[in-house]
């Protein structure tokens, strides 16, 4: 699944036209490093997204192509 796509449905940001630019503007880093809206997310990646002064860091757990909005909370993990 697309990186913009996942942000979106484990309901991390709101819309993907927001999650893509979030991608763009290089707020969005995977496993340390700054990915692009096409990225492939897989299962144990790390991300990390900056929302103004906070951060937010979380550890990918599953990747479903639907998810319902009570499930989004076990896509991930958030680490501190």
């Amino acid at each position: 699944m697309r990186l913009d796509k996942y942000l979106k449905v484990a309901r991390l940001i709101k819309r993907r036209t927001v999650a893509n630019d979030a991608c763009d503007t290089q707020r969005v880093l995977v496993n340390g490093r700054e990915a692009k809206a096409s990225y492939q997310v897989k299962v144990g990646d790390v991300i990390e997204v900056a929302f103004g002064s906070r951060q937010l860091r979380v550890r990918v757990l599953a990747v479903p192509e639907h998810a319902a909005k009570q499930d989004a909370q076990l896509m991930y993990e958030e680490i501190e």
